[in-house]
């Protein structure tokens, strides 16, 4: 079909929103044409887009589709993945939640379970939430570090990561297979909460979460010595790290945190950043005003769905260094190995993995503890793969 022809396609129909409706009567020809030329399209992570009408945008009939395709697969596994269900959070975008109910009522509608976060998440929670509910998969609505304008749908597999490529391959023939989202199916909202097919989770997988994260310390003697002290600085940039973090950092001994509380309020607007990507120094901003206000020693900084992380530390003149990703995987990888070293528990396949873009430095860091390094193609589920080699 012409983009002309999908266009009056969304327009005929008698259904459609007042709210999308209005945006497809005010577009001029080029937004009509960038709107509906082609489908958006659903890659190995999910999907990402500008929130609005069209088949090229994120909206309610697009996630419809999507989840539809993955109600399909998951029909093709049988009925013990659907028992297993589908896990699913969102972020504070515009329309976050509305999404995240939307698929879990398309699911609900092919008998399969969903576990929905109460209120906004981060993604590694999702990932734990797969796994420690023994989900078939996991749904995050979320455009990761974009601007305001964008929104997005990712899928996760049983093991918390991106699904493996059959699946991941499978999902999209499905996902292509549907010729008009509008006739996508849902379930009732409040029949399908009544009869726990759509069940809504919150404080308790959090304490469980949380319980794991303090697991992952390697050395607490550390942090017992220099945490109480150490001066932090964190922004969530808007975004569902304020759900945990502080939680996080207090749990785990660092008690001298400060919040950057401007920027701790979920807004999907991202009122006080041009771009909310902790890769950014112009993130830090605000971070940087209050680390020079309570001498901070370190800004710590997590794009909207918690899933990227920005730091800055303090210089011998009070300026503040922004960390490169390269830098900031080097001095972890040095750490966590220097740690097990220490403690005898570093093993004698001991492996990292690090995509081939990354830098070769974490390589030569590997090679001095007598660990291998694995280079794979850019992408964490090439990573996954690895990891279950182990």
């Amino acid at each position: 079909m012409t983009y002309q022809e999908n266009y009056q396609k969304w327009l005929d129909f008698a259904e459609l929103p007042a709210y999308l409706r209005d945006e497809l009567v005010a577009m001029d020809e080029k937004t009509k044409e960038d709107a509906f030329y082609t489908n958006l399209e659903f890659g190995t992570a999910g999907m990402r887009g500008l929130i609005g009408a069209g088949t090229n945008r994120i909206n309610i009939y697009v996630v419809r589709q999507a989840t539809e395709g993955l109600a399909q697969l998951i029909d093709s596994k049988g009925e013990e993945a659907k028992k297993r269900g589908v896990a699913i959070a969102y972020d504070s975008r515009h329309f976050s939640p509305e999404f995240a109910f939307e698929s879990a009522q398309v699911l609900a509608a092919h008998g399969i379970k969903s576990y929905v976060f109460e209120s906004l998440r981060p993604t590694p929670e999702l990932s734990f939430a797969v796994r420690h509910l023994h989900t078939f998969a996991g749904i995050m609505v979320t455009a990761s570090h974009n601007p305001a304008p964008f929104n997005g749908y990712k899928v996760y597999g049983e093991d918390g990561g991106q699904m493996p490529p059959a699946d991941a391959d499978a999902l999209t023939d499905y996902i292509r297979a549907i010729e008009n989202p509008f006739t996508v199916q849902l379930a009732d909202l409040d029949e399908s909460k009544a009869s726990g097919l759509i069940e809504v989770i919150g404080e308790n997988v959090d304490a469980e979460y949380l319980k794991e994260v303090k697991g992952v310390n390697i050395n607490q003697n550390l942090i017992n010595e220099y945490g109480r002290d150490m001066k932090i600085v964190y922004t969530p940039l808007h975004g569902t790290g304020e759900m945990l973090a502080r939680r996080a950092l207090a749990q785990a001994g660092f008690e001298a945190v400060q919040v950057v509380e401007a920027q701790a309020v979920p807004d999907a607007d991202f009122s006080t950043v041009k771009s909310p990507n902790p890769e950014n120094q112009a993130a830090f901003a605000l971070a940087e005003e209050l680390g020079r206000k309570v001498d901070a020693d370190v800004l710590v900084a997590t794009d909207p769905d918690a899933d990227r992380l920005g730091v800055e530390i303090r210089q011998p003149d009070g300026s503040y260094l922004n960390l490169s990703g390269n830098q900031i995987g080097a001095i972890i990888a040095k750490y966590i190995l220097e740690a097990h070293k220490t403690a005898g528990t570093l093993p004698a396949n001991a492996a990292l993995c690090k995509s081939i873009v990354s830098t070769e430095l974490v390589t030569k860091i590997a090679e001095s503890y007598g660990a291998t390094m694995f280079n794979v193609l850019t992408g964490f589920k090439f990573i996954g793969e690895k990891i279950h080699e182990f």
